[in-house]
């Protein structure tokens, strides 16, 4: 496990990525969200940690959107309260994907994308259109969405 830093970008964990430098920002943006947001640190685990988020949000992207990437994880993030499931896992090629799930019934659902600076987004994502944002801790940041449709139960 590995609390991120947002006021000292640290590429740990991060390493193997050759866009290592941009998906470092992009997690310490993230990292400055959460903390704003909910006071939360942000800390990471390994996938093998976390399999049960990864195999979670791979079945959403899988039966919702016929979509699964080749490139390995490198990281996973949970966060959760009482109405709130959001993991995000960070890939080599710079991808960063969360699932924002509202626990209650009929709440938001939705799947973000999230490109490092630098980054050709995947062909599984050629079909999706992407939004520009500035962040002083990932330079620009492209990201898209789509809302969950269907219901996916967590174990």
């Amino acid at each position: 496990m590995t609390i991120v830093n947002f006021k000292e970008i640290s590429e740990e964990g991060l390493e193997s990525s050759p866009v290592a430098p941009a998906l470092a920002g992009l997690r310490a943006n993230e990292a400055r969200y959460f903390f704003n947001k909910f006071k939360s640190e942000y800390v990471t685990s390994t996938p093998e940690e976390r399999s049960d988020v990864v195999t979670w949000i791979q079945e959403i992207l899988s039966s919702e959107r016929n979509i699964s990437f080749s490139s390995p994880i490198l990281e996973v993030f949970t966060y959760e309260d009482e109405e709130l499931f959001w993991p995000t896992i960070y890939f080599q090629d710079g991808l960063a994907v969360n699932v924002l799930w509202t626990k209650a019934e009929g709440g938001k659902r939705a799947v973000g994308f999230k490109l490092s600076f630098g980054m050709t987004p995947p062909a599984e994502l050629d079909a999706f259109k992407w939004a520009r944002q500035r962040s002083k801790l990932a330079g620009e940041i492209r990201g898209s969405y789509f809302v969950i449709k269907g219901e996916h139960p967590r174990d």
